[in-house]
This record gives structure tokens, sequence and C-alpha cells, in this order.
């Protein structure tokens, strides 16, 4: 479908460009939002006798979206969510959050208007551009924590996922003999550690022993029926 448009749209065209889309991005957007007209010579007329208006309008509208990025850009805002230990969160941060985040600041945008390729979920500090205007983007950071107090030591760039007593390597190199004082202790926690590796082993290759039984099973039932194909 071919439509003009009213303001200028990101990969699209500028305001009065005359561009073919989809009729679904047509008639789900571009049309009940008031954003691009249908191409015929009445909208073509229309849209002529109203452009000097039109641009007024887009002028003032990207002067107040400049004005608000100058304040927004650069601006951090916390997302307080449970997560594990790794930092992974149980569930995420959405458009729909970030947008609450903002009014609750003051300011008001549309979901439509926050630019994320994907959820947040993990952890940490994310840099979200916010559309302010087809002309003016903002970027904000949207910290994600488990608390005030955690959010404060990411905006200070400490990583709160690192445990305090000893990081993964330290963990990987303790040896048995460091944990108990007790010889013999030490030695029965060994043992009971060494059958541990023994029964996860076996298991490992009892599952490995299912799977290629499973592919035999398959590769038999294919020879079958080529054998039965060919009988006929």
């Amino acid at each position: 479908m071919e439509v003009i448009l009213l303001e200028r749209i990101a990969r699209l065209g500028n305001m009065g460009d005359t561009v073919s889309v989809k009729t679904g991005f047509a008639r789900n957007y571009l049309l009940p939002q008031g954003k691009a007209l249908r191409s015929n010579k009445a909208n073509l007329a229309k849209f002529e006798s109203q452009r000097s208006d039109l641009e007024a309008k887009n002028l003032v509208q990207k002067t107040d979206a400049e004005s608000q990025a100058t304040t927004l850009d650069g601006m951090s805002f916390v997302a307080i969510r449970q997560s594990s230990d790794s930092g992974q969160l149980y569930g995420s941060v959405t458009t729909r959050d970030i947008a609450a985040l903002l009014k609750a600041a003051g300011v008001e945008v549309r979901k439509t208007q926050i630019h994320l390729p994907a959820p947040i979920k993990t952890l940490g500090l994310s840099d979200v551009v916010v559309a302010l205007h087809p002309e003016v983007d903002s970027t904000i950071i949207i910290n994600v924590a488990r608390s005030e107090e955690e959010a404060e030591m990411q905006a200070r760039g400490e990583d709160v996922t690192q445990r305090d007593d000893f990081d993964d390597e330290d963990e990987d190199g303790i040896e048995v003999e460091d944990v108990f004082e007790d010889a013999e202790l030490a030695a029965e926690a060994e043992a009971e550690l060494s059958e541990e590796d023994a029964d996860d082993a076996a298991e490992e290759v009892a599952v490995v022993a299912e799977e290629e039984a499973a592919t035999e099973a398959s590769e038999d039932a294919g020879e079958a029926e080529e054998t039965d194909e060919n009988a006929d």
C-alpha cells in the first residue's frame, strides 16, 4: 500500500514522502496513529493544503523534544527485581516497565517510544534509547538491581554478583583436606565424593547408551521401511 507520510518515520521517509508499506503496517499503525494518509489525488491535495501547518507544528514539537532530551539524556532509573546469585532475573524488565519508571519521574512516554531490542533479563546497567520525537532521541540508563543499596553499588561500577569470600577459581581449587582438619573425616568425605563422581559418570554412560540405542532403532526402522518398499 502507498501512503503519504505526515511526519518523519525512521528508516521509512520524511514528511510529504509517498512510500510503499505493508498493508498491515499501514492499517494497524500509520493510518490510525495519524502518521500517514492513503496515497491518492484527494489526500495529496489535502496534505499540500495543510503542509505549512504540519511543518510549523512539527517544529514546535521538535523544539520541545530537544529541550526535554537535554534534561533526560543520561538519567538513571532503578528497577528493583529478584534474581539468582548469578544475576539472572526471575522475570524481565520490558518497555512497559520502563515507561512506568519514566512516568513516576514525571516523564510521559508511550512504550512504543522506547527502543529495547529485547527485555532486560539480568542485573546491571543498560543503555536504553527513548524516541521523544521522530528526529530527537535520548539515551537513559536502566539500573536493574535487587535493592536500592545494590543499585548504588552498580552505579559506582561494582559487580554485585561477585562472592565476598572467594571467587569461582578459588572454589575450584579447594581440596578436601583444607576443609576437614581431621584426617579420617577428610578421607571419608573424599571417598563419598569419589562415589558421587562414579555415580554421575554411570548415569552419563547410561544416557549415552540410551541415545545410541534409540538412534540405532530409528535407523533399523528406516532400513526396514526401505526394504518393504523395494519388495513392493
